[in-house]
């Protein structure tokens, strides 16, 4: 199988490098397209030459619209070369990603997060994605993630947006517009070869074509897409090299009917398949070397599915979003040090006589460590799938009215099953041996149902000040099922029956927001809003009951801030000022042997932080951008309640989230002759340091470093004929970027996760 797979990779990187040629080939002889456009460019096709979105669910101009909003445009995702969520993190303030590899990527907005369901609200289009529950109910350690390409743009919202998208939206949304089937037939490939410093060979090959079927009735846009990477962490233990090879294969297939001038139907079906092994490594090994007794295989089988339906009655349009989802999983983790953490005296006389506690014989200690030892190495393997169906109706006036106003509703019906297997695995390859052989298996079955109603409405007592209030009721029933079928004793995880435990909530959430327009290039505006997230109940072995359910947890977001269009509009500026009040927070606890997790609430928090970006257009063909944010994230109330003893106490800062990050960039793009553009693009990446746990005092407590990130990229553009070639260096300084750190009291347990090493390499498209 390795043979295949090395094959496969050596073809596509023969398939990626002929087409460059190919490319490189035709831009020497042909000419190319339009020049960039930054993250906050003006559109020609928006009010006032400003870009347009549609965050409030109406069409805006984003430099009116009186939100924390950053917008990335189409072209700027593709002159930066952003391919994932984790690429385009960096340009946006608070926007903080810890990476555990495709699939296990954990989003945070404004210093919002914790264990539990997601705290950022993730979108493609209008349709919602979520990540998978696992067996510690933390779906937000698994956001669903697809590869960009053929984006329009990407919205992030900063802040708490309950009103309008509600659920799991606390600390903001982001929303990945695609582009849609037009009535004109176009296309664009898109190639790139490159090495990474101490890894193998990376390659991407990425096409779209547009096709319109019926004249001005029905259209379809295709997109299809391969991404391979070999690796660049080494396993020390198992003396395998570039472990954390990566492949993804999808695509999306879109079609437009338009069977009448004021209805638009879009289908959408996406489907991205992903085999991977784990980016995690152990500092205390070696830079990029990973000590793991097992290799731990990552699989995801992503489907999304999408039919929406716009209606305009002139003076409103309706919107009719229904959407499916379906993933399937599965990842794993080495077991082999906890179980060997089992290999003593005491553990041996607590495991073999429970009864008296008496010390273990000689012959008892004996056949204790070797039954210890037939069961290492081992992994714990969690396969499970996710379903997700949801249905969204709404109701927008359109325009700009003495009163604009949106009102809808919403439903929910998302099915989780996860399976906890622990199998062993060959100690000499380290592969979990098939058919697995199980010594433990749990099942758990998790549902959660909601029905929500929601309304936003601004009133404009005069052309430049608007007043918006926002209201949206919550109703949901979270229900989880489990058994245990093969019994682990020595952990304490018994056989056990088929249990379900319920829980259930509602409330309302609200918004108020007053804005001003003092003139056409002058915004300021205050908001006070509301998130949360919902509760459940946790089907853990032996938790007791006290400890099954727990709540759902909220904030309010007090906030100011202004946009600045200065020097003829040649200045933009964007600042914001905001205040958080977290209460009832989801924290994650751990059984007293280690073996389960578990969530429960506990303690408050206040977080407090500024945000500014600035874009800058000097010159014609050249443009800055920076942009950065402070957060002070800080619990007020000791993590502690009648039922659990969490980690954090009062004054403490949260975990994973930098007191500073900033980001700057510049894109300069010159004639050469009347056919050839000169394309340079710099883009700058600032993290401060954090911490891995709440406790200064906490001894398994890891600072996690500041760094800083520097890409370049350069090339040609043709102007004629939409094509480019071009070279780039990603890491230039070539930084050890760790995003997240790790670490308990078993053996070799100091793990973390890191962006690349330095990347060269060629990168060629062309449209038509």
């Amino acid at each position: 199988m390795r043979i295949i797979s090395v094959t496969s990779r050596l073809l596509g990187c023969t398939a990626a490098f002929a087409l460059s040629s190919a490319f490189a080939s035709a831009a020497c002889a042909q000419s190319t397209t339009a020049p960039t456009t930054a993250s906050a460019a003006p559109d020609k096709n928006a009010p006032d030459g400003d870009i347009v979105v549609t965050a409030t669910r109406r069409d805006t101009s984003l430099q009116k619209t009186p939100l924390a909003i950053t917008v990335l445009t189409g072209q700027t995702l593709t002159n930066a070369g952003v391919t994932n969520i984790a690429d385009y993190a960096k340009f946006v303030p608070s926007l903080r990603i810890q990476d555990n590899g495709p699939g296990q990527r954990r989003v945070s907005l404004r210093g919002v997060q914790t264990s539990g369901e997601a705290t950022v609200g993730v979108y493609y289009d209008d349709t919602p994605v979520t990540g998978s529950v696992g067996v510690s109910s933390d779906a937000a350690g698994r956001t669903a993630d697809f590869t960009l390409f053929d984006v329009n743009r990407i919205e992030v919202l900063r802040g708490p947006q309950g009103t309008l998208y509600g659920a799991s939206s606390m600390g903001g949304a982001i929303r990945v517009l695609l582009n849609k089937p037009t009535q004109d037939y176009e296309g664009k490939i898109e190639s790139q070869v490159a090495g990474t410093n101490g890894g193998g060979l990376n390659y991407f090959v990425q096409g779209m074509v547009n096709v319109p079927l019926v004249k001005d009735l029905l259209a379809v846009r295709a997109v299809l897409y391969r991404r391979d990477s070999d690796g660049y962490i080494d396993n020390t233990y198992l003396k395998r090299q570039n472990v954390n090879d990566y492949t993804a294969t999808g695509g999306r297939l879109m079609a437009r009917l338009t069977p009448s001038s004021n209805l638009t139907i879009d289908g959408m079906a996406m489907i991205e398949n992903t085999d991977a092994f784990s980016s995690n490594w152990n500092p205390a090994v070696g830079t990029y070397k990973s000590a793991t007794k097992v290799m731990l295989p990552y699989t995801d089988r992503s489907q999304l599915y999408n039919l929406t339906g716009k209606l305009d009655l002139g003076p409103a349009t309706v919107t009719s979003i229904t959407s499916y989802q379906h993933r399937r999983s599965a990842y794993a983790a080495d077991d082999s040090y906890y179980i060997a953490s089992y290999r003593t005296a005491a553990k041996c006389a607590g495991y073999v006589n429970a009864s008296t506690g008496a010390a273990c014989s000689s012959d008892q200690l004996t056949n204790y460590y070797g039954y210890i030892d037939s069961l290492s190495p081992a992994a714990i393997y969690y396969p499970g799938s996710t379903k997700d169906f949801t249905q969204e109706v709404r109701i927008s006036s359109d325009g700009t009215h003495l009163f604009d106003w949106t009102i809808g509703g919403f439903y929910q019906n998302r099915k989780n099953n996860v399976t906890s297997e622990d199998a062993r695995a060959d100690a000499t390859t380290g592969d979990i041996i098939t058919p697995n052989q199980i010594f433990y298996r749990r099942e758990i079955f998790d549902k959660l149902e909601q029905y929500a109603g929601f309304g936003e409405g601004t009133f404009h007592p005069t052309r430049t000040i608007g007043l918006t209030a926002g209201i949206r009721y919550f109703s949901y029933n979270k229900t989880v099922s489990g058994f245990t079928d093969i019994a682990w004793t020595l952990i304490g995880a018994p056989a056990r029956p088929l249990s379900t435990v319920n829980s259930s909530e509602n409330g309302t959430l609200l918004k108020f927001n007053a804005s001003w327009q003092a003139n056409p290039d002058i915004l300021f505006y205050a908001t006070a809003s509301q998130g949360y997230r919902p509760g459940g109940a946790n089907q853990v072995i032996g938790l007791s009951a006290d400890l099954t359910p727990y709540k759902s947890d909220s904030l309010w977001n007090y906030e100011i801030g202004t946009k600045l269009g200065l020097l003829d509009r040649k200045l933009t500026l964007n600042l914001a000022a905001y205040q958080i009040d977290w209460s009832n927070i989801q924290v994650s606890g751990r059984t007293t042997n280690g073996a389960f997790s578990f969530l429960s609430n506990a303690g408050a928090a206040r977080i407090r932080g500024v945000e500014a970006e600035a874009f800058v257009r000097p010159t014609r063909g050249l443009q800055f951008t920076f942009s950065g944010n402070y957060i002070d994230p800080r619990l007020t109330q000791d993590q502690v309640n009648a039922s659990v003893v969490a980690a954090g106490r009062a004054g403490d800062r949260i975990p994973y989230i930098p007191n500073w990050t900033g980001a700057a960039g510049a894109e300069y793009t010159a004639p050469i002759s009347p056919t050839l553009d000169f394309f340079a693009r710099a883009d700058f990446n600032y993290v401060g340091s954090s911490y891995s746990e709440f406790r200064p005092t906490n001894v398994y407590r890891v600072k996690i470093g500041a760094y800083s990130l520097t890409n370049l990229r350069v090339g040609i553009d043709l102007k004629h004929n939409d094509a480019g070639v071009y070279l780039f260096v990603n890491n230039l300084f070539d930084a050890v970027a760790i995003n997240r750190a790790s670490q308990s009291s078993t053996a070799n347990s100091y793990s973390a996760t890191s962006a690349a090493p330095r990347t060269i390499g060629i990168n060629v498209r062309k449209s038509f």
